[in-house]
């Protein structure tokens, strides 16, 4: 009985192979199977279990459409595709204007303290540039404290429940705001595992979810799908505008449950959501002001930016691309229009720094307009299998693409977006760059920062002696609240604040 079984359960997988290359061959990516004779049986179960993971179909269409709109867009045949800046109705600005960021911030407080914003945060990457392997939110900037960026991170989230608790009459640890962070398939295990050696840094466990971003495989200039190895294809992430497709595949996928991201927003009554990367050390995660702009807006995507600070930076920029938003690349805009004035203030002003607000029922929509988003193409040098010989090569030059989609392609297709303009030194100190490098390193991160810990103890009141530095743990403060007790003090020495009682050995 147990040959017979044998034989059934063989019998079985023949007619799925069979059909697999079936599908393969109709797609005309067959020759994925150039080298089934050869590979063991545990070799062939590898890449058929990774050939029915993929759509080689939608694979197909991402190739056609990015070539496509990549040809239109060089030769100039793009319709409607006029740069323009955005309309004064869907700009606002913090900046010099206190009362309006007070009634954002109420409004967004009361959408938290009510259970219906969560964040989620990009954090698919390493911190490779930086000299280590880790994921880079685990990365030490070199604060006093030595807090990682996901400490820093975790600890604004609780400081803020604690302060929608308190200026919305709810009781003590009964505001919750989840959070959502999307890996990459390298960086999956070590960030949980970061996570559960600190405790979640003080969040419930089963309020941080962690799913990972998909990934697209590496295609010849021809579209033709590449071989890693004979049983293996070859595969890259699918740029952080994959996070819309990693929404609605499985939190685990190792598990045979369906269960994903936008089942369980919708299953906490979650209506809005902040997105937003790992490595900006300013970040204000699940910051009320944007919330409450947004929601106030009736907004279905938001973007928050900074003031562009020459007309020559090297950013990209929000703008109109003839009706719809969009993200502007510099290479795009001409001399004459980055130049352009309004008023006192550049035209093109808005530069993206990748924080955005979404609806959720924006994040659901998202899958009826996904195949209308072009991918962006990388043209790489990329090691793979010869078909022919089957030697493995690492060509000299680009050999094939790899295809990225951008988190802000969406804007396009958004019914309501608005932009929300913010303080640069407020609200954004990238971290991109390897120690020593002078912009955008572990050295700026840690002086912006702490400078704007300064700022929060001088706008309260007190009186900093000299070049002391003192660090204000995020659960003291999330925005330079809750430091009344400061005022006429006078601090003489530098240190860390993990409490504001602990602000009194520092006078």
């Amino acid at each position: 009985m147990s040959s017979t079984l044998n034989q059934s359960q063989n019998a079985t997988m023949d007619d799925e192979t069979t059909a697999l290359k079936q599908l393969y061959q109709t797609a005309g990516q067959d020759h994925l199977f150039q080298f089934w004779p050869e590979l063991s049986k545990l070799e062939q179960t590898t890449l058929c279990h990774q050939l029915k993971s993929l759509d080689v179909n939608r694979v197909n269409r991402v190739w056609q459409t990015a070539v496509d709109a990549e040809k239109a867009g060089s030769s100039g045949t793009s319709d409607d595709e006029e740069i323009r800046p955005l309309p004064c109705d869907a700009f606002d600005t913090v900046i010099n204007n206190p009362a309006k960021e007070a009634e954002w911030r109420k409004v967004g407080l009361k959408a938290i303290a009510d259970g219906h914003v969560a964040v989620l945060l990009m954090a698919g990457g390493q911190g490779t540039r930086l000299g280590s392997s880790d994921p880079k939110g685990c990365y030490d900037i070199g604060l006093p404290s030595h807090k990682s960026l996901f400490q820093y991170q975790a600890e604004r989230i609780l400081r803020l429940q604690t302060v929608a608790e308190e200026e919305n009459g709810k009781p003590k640890g009964s505001v919750i705001i989840s959070w959502y962070i999307m890996t990459s398939g390298p960086t999956r295990k070590p960030t949980v595992a970061f996570f559960e050696k600190n405790h979640h840094f003080g969040l419930h466990a089963k309020n941080v979810i962690f799913f990972e971003q998909g990934t697209l495989p590496c295609l010849t200039m021809n579209g033709k799908i590449l071989l890693d190895s004979k049983s293996r294809v070859a595969v890259a992430p699918d740029g952080n505008g994959g996070l819309y497709a990693a929404l609605r595949a499985p939190i685990s996928p190792s598990s045979h449950s369906t269960h994903n991201v936008v089942h369980d927003l919708e299953s906490r009554g979650i209506h809005y959501v902040h997105v937003y990367g790992v490595d900006n050390c300013l970040v204000r995660v699940a910051d009320p002001v944007f919330f409450g702009y947004s929601i106030s807006k009736q907004a279905d995507c938001a973007a928050k930016v900074v003031r562009k600070t020459t007309p020559t930076e090297s950013v990209g920029v929000v703008a109109m691309r003839g009706k719809h938003f969009s993200v502007i690349e510099y290479s795009e805009i001409s001399k004459e229009q980055a130049e352009q004035m309004e008023g006192d203030q550049l035209a093109y002003r808005a530069a993206n720094i990748v924080n955005h607000f979404y609806t959720t029922e924006f994040l659901k929509q998202v899958e009826s307009f996904e195949e209308k988003m072009a991918f962006h193409i990388a043209r790489k040098k990329i090691p793979h299998v010869d078909i022919g010989s089957g030697e493995h090569l690492k060509p000299a030059k680009p050999n094939g693409m790899k295809l990225e989609l951008f988190v802000f392609d969406v804007f396009p297709f958004a019914k309501h977006m608005v932009v929300l303009e913010v303080d640069r030194k407020e609200e954004f100190s990238p971290l991109k760059n390897a120690p020593g490098t002078g912009t955008d390193d572990p050295e700026t991160s840690r002086k912006d920062l702490l400078s704007q810990q300064r700022r929060f103890m001088e706008h309260a009141g007190a009186t900093m002696e000299g070049e002391i530095e003192i660090e204000i743990s995020p659960l003291v403060s999330y925005a330079g609240e809750g430091l009344s007790s400061v005022r006429g003090a006078k601090y003489t020495r530098s240190g860390i604040a993990e409490s504001v009682e602990a602000l009194d050995a520092l006078k």
